[in-house]
């Protein structure tokens, strides 16, 4: 390994500037696409049975490539994979809107999604060893950046599609403009190499043990995030009886609360630590999902939903900061914990749903509750690896 890299003040908080930007150009793609999904599916002349399968895909896509990373960026070097990836990530935008049937779509979801993964995972590895450098938290507040991008994105999206703009149109411009944005932001993340003599990871490998334990925690904060942003609007229309309009409103207050609380939640994280904040959060989520459980009024499940948007927002960051941090590899164990929580987000809304169907939304969400508490219990495993300054690699 290299030895020991000082970076002055100036330039850390510069590359945290960049790496935060880099984040949120990777959720405004993914606003950018989630608002055209309608006019794709027109466009494609999919159903909507085709459409949930398509939608498969980029999670398929994520899992199969993520573990490629590791080896990229030791090859390349973190801030030029980081740049390549991210380029392929938003160059992929305008893949979708273009396929003309089911399976050139499935074909553009599944490299939409493996080049998603490879860039998430690049970009995390990056905010960690930045963290690691400034020595405080940062990862919650870059997945906050991530939200905000998202929320852009979708913005964007919204008035494309109010204002009835083609989406081949729309993505091939979004694309170039976030393109650009990420090329130019790309620039003042840390140039991070492996020492000369390190041994290269493997090309494609299993998750090592430490980022399963990790990611079984992040599995349960995603699971809870996804079930609530897919559900609550549902939730309080059929159970509790409520207009569309404040059905809706809930779903748009728990992305904000999650937004918000990931944005300040380093601050809690430096003051408390990873497992109390966690611990804590596990707390606040189990008790907003009884209140959803047991809720006699609308605005009861409101604030529930609240309550679990806000104990769940800082886990993600939290899981990955940990998994980088737990061996010699952690674009390898980031690529894991990735693997994990993007799976927990892909089956959360279909298990929500089939439990519903047997059951009802109400147990549905007793799961979900349930799930919250494996936050209290197993937020000791994101005590895995002190934060201090990283010396393992060297600059360019």
């Amino acid at each position: 390994m290299g030895g020991d890299v000082t970076y002055g003040k100036e330039r850390l908080r510069r590359a945290r500037f960049a790496i935060a930007a880099v984040f949120c150009v990777h959720g405004a793609v993914t606003g950018s696409f989630a608002t055209r999904i309608p006019w794709i599916q027109d466009h494609a002349d999919v159903g909507a049975g085709q459409l949930g399968l398509a939608l498969a895909f980029p999670a398929l896509g994520a899992s199969a490539a993520m573990p490629l990373a590791g080896a990229i960026s030791h090859r390349f070097g973190a801030r030029a994979a980081l740049r390549g990836l991210l380029v392929l990530w938003t160059l992929s935008l305008v893949l979708p809107s273009f396929a003309p049937n089911v399976y050139t779509l499935c074909g553009a979801l599944f490299v939409y999604g493996a080049t998603s993964g490879m860039s998430d995972v690049a970009m995390n590895a990056l905010g960690v060893e930045t963290e690691n450098r400034l020595d405080k938290s940062i990862m919650s507040s870059l997945h906050g950046m991530w939200s905000a991008g998202a929320l852009i994105g979708s913005a964007a999206g919204t008035l494309a599609a109010h204002l009835g703009t083609d989406a081949r149109l729309h993505h091939v411009v979004a694309a170039l403009v976030l393109t650009a944005l990420g090329l130019l932001f790309c620039q003042g993340v840390l140039d991070l190499r492996s020492a000369p003599d390190e041994e290269p990871p493997p090309r494609f490998t299993l998750p090592p043990r430490s980022a399963l334990v990790i990611g079984a925690v992040g599995f349960c904060g995603v699971f809870a995030e996804g079930a609530s942003l897919d559900w609550s609007a549902v939730y309080l229309r059929d159970e509790l009886g409520t207009s569309a309009g404040l059905a809706a409103a809930s779903t748009t207050a728990f992305a904000l609360t999650m937004a918000v609380a990931r944005l300040v939640g380093d601050r809690v994280v430096d003051r408390f630590g990873a497992v109390r904040t966690t611990r804590v959060g596990g707390v606040a989520a189990t008790a907003g999902g009884l209140l959803v459980v047991v809720a006699p009024h609308p605005a009861v499940a409101m604030a529930g939903f609240a309550l679990l948007g806000l104990g769940v927002a800082v886990v993600v960051p939290l899981a990955f900061a940990a998994a980088g941090r737990s061996g010699p590899n952690p674009s390898q164990a980031i690529a894991g914990v990735a693997t994990i929580t993007y799976t927990s987000g892909l089956i959360a809304p279909s298990a929500i749903g089939a439990v519903a169907d047997l059951t009802s939304l109400t147990v549905s969400f007793g799961l979900v509750t349930l799930l919250a508490l494996g936050l209290v219990l197993g937020a000791g495993v994101l005590r895995t690896g002190e934060r201090a300054v990283a010396a393992e690699r060297t600059p360019r």
